[in-house]
């Protein structure tokens, strides 16, 4: 049984291609039939690929012609153009090490361990031209998001709807001690985290209200293809909240350190999940196109 990474690529043909200016990479026109390519990580590249082609009027690959209301719009309005985002966890930190709750706290930085996983995140989408890269000015992310970008003409921009949620007394706590010193708000947070609050304030609750508001700022910029780097609670909240799912959700989504996830969106601002916590490019040199 031959086991590893999955590699899926999409590649298009047509009679008639033109390529993108210097900032971009190949944009095909005039799809005519598309060409579906499977191959494990770890098999031997000497070996023919698993090939399929698909001729038809129009673009055909397995996938989706439209999600027309799907999912429900994020915009609430048109907006300029369909619309791709990468959304990309920060890498591994101090306090992530340490287990310790960090929300909002800009105490916890990148270890030598997530500048590696930030450097492999850059390397992995080296070939995906992107219009802007969107970042939590906190630490952690921050460091990321200035790896990933670096060498690149457009500057960082960063938002403040994306730092992550703010946990109050249990920032900077060990795991271990707070479970201990706050056995009955701990065990919420871990297992009704719509339901933790802090003098009336719900963080979870709070953040989707947040990430709606990171997704309006996001969607309405000019250009067609996102970066987003940030933290792991804005990054479940920022996925609920495009497929519609309540803060109840909230741990129904996981995301790794240096995971990548991908979104389309169409012009009404509706959502779809194209891929989720991708990680391939953590055990190798995988280099993703989408």
């Amino acid at each position: 049984m031959v086991s590893g990474v999955l590699t899926l690529t999409t590649f298009l043909c047509s009679s008639s291609t033109s390529l993108y200016d210097s900032k971009r990479l190949t944009k095909l026109q005039n799809r005519s039939c598309a060409t579906l390519r499977v191959q494990c990580s770890n098999s031997n590249p000497d070996l023919p690929l698993t090939t399929e082609k698909l001729q038809n009027d129009g673009y055909m690959t397995g996938g989706a012609y439209d999600f027309q209301r799907a999912t429900t719009s994020l915009t609430n309005q048109s907006i300029s153009s369909s619309k791709k985002v990468t959304l990309v966890r920060h890498g591994l930190s101090s306090w992530n090490e340490e287990r310790r709750v960090q929300g909002s706290s800009n105490l916890s930085v990148l270890t030598e361990t997530g500048v590696r996983q930030a450097e492999r995140c850059r390397k992995a989408l080296e070939n995906i031209y992107f219009d802007q890269c969107f970042s939590s000015p906190i630490s952690r992310a921050k460091s990321t998001a200035e790896i990933i970008w670096q060498g690149k003409e457009e500057p960082l921009v960063f938002l403040d709807s994306l730092e992550e949620a703010h946990l109050f007394y249990l920032e900077g706590m060990k795991t271990v001690d707070a479970k201990e010193r706050y056995p009955k708000e701990h065990a919420t947070w871990r297992e009704d985290p719509a339901n933790f609050n802090v003098n009336g304030i719900y963080p979870v609750r709070k953040l989707w209200g947040t990430a709606r508001e990171a997704w309006r700022e996001i969607l309405f910029s000019p250009g067609e293809s996102f970066m987003v780097v940030t933290h792991k609670s804005i990054l479940r909240a920022l996925i609920c909240t495009a497929l519609g799912l309540p803060p109840e959700r909230f741990r129904a989504i996981d995301i790794n350190n240096g995971g990548i996830s991908v979104f389309n969106f169409n012009k009404r601002g509706e959502a779809m999940l194209q891929s989720l916590n991708m990680t391939a490019h953590m055990y190798g040199d995988h280099v993703y196109l989408y």
